[in-house]
């Protein structure tokens, strides 16, 4: 028996958390403090704008996916459960039941039918799990993995334009922006490779959406220095 081939479907769970994370560390933190240096505030409170934006960020990402994704797994055994019962109430209906899914997939009713059989005989709930509900180990919801995922992510993401504003001694907000559209596009790239999407594309969206997210809030920053 040959051993499984790698997809990269088995990052999907892990990967989709991490590059949310990392994508709204950088946008969200880095757009706070652009609005309060817009604002004329001063470098100190810029850093502890950043600082407040991590910590809040990242406990709300975990918070948010954990919730989300526990919503999720609870769908899952919900249905699971439901499978069993039906499994054991009327098995002559799921047989039949997936069969069908197999003819319709293309087989032969009577090559289906000997398939539908086969597997039930070795695992009727995971046939079923697999064929009729579509899902799997791979893309099972796992909460606390998501959670970690997120928020991990998320404070790296805002750690980077936070040592921007640390290290840059003028013009902070130009610097935040310029250093977080370039990780912004980096990150936009790397997620692509690492998924196997192309990787240009992802990377423009990201910048442009990161851009437009810290114009936003630096004009709502000068507005707010002005009245002030």
């Amino acid at each position: 028996m040959l051993p499984p081939e790698p997809h990269r479907t088995e990052r999907i769970g892990w990967l989709r958390a991490a590059v949310l994370g990392a994508n709204d560390g950088i946008i969200s933190t880095s757009s706070l403090m652009v609005g309060v240096a817009a604002a004329s505030s001063g470098p100190r409170d810029i850093v502890v704008a950043g600082v407040a934006g991590l910590v809040a960020g990242a406990l709300s990402m975990a918070a948010g996916e954990y919730v989300s994704v526990s919503s999720q797994a609870d769908t899952e055994r919900a249905e699971l459960d439901r499978e069993r019962r039906e499994l054991t109430d009327d098995p002559v209906f799921e047989l039949q039941e997936l069969t069908d899914i197999y003819v319709a997939r293309g087989l032969r009713p009577e090559l289906a039918a000997d398939v539908a059989r086969e597997l039930m005989a070795k695992d009727a709930l995971g046939a079923h799990v697999r064929d009729e509900l579509g899902l799997s180990d791979v893309l099972s919801a796992r909460p606390v993995q998501a959670a970690f995922a997120s928020a991990g992510s998320f404070a790296v993401g805002a750690a980077l334009p936070l040592a921007t504003a640390v290290v840059a001694s003028s013009s902070a907000s130009l610097a935040i922006a310029g250093a977080s559209l370039v990780s912004l596009f980096v990150l936009g790239a790397l997620s692509a490779v690492v998924g196997g999407a192309p990787p240009v594309y992802a990377a423009v969206r990201v910048t442009f959406w990161g851009a437009l997210a810290m114009a936003v809030t630096a004009g709502v920053g000068a507005l707010f220095g002005l009245a002030v």
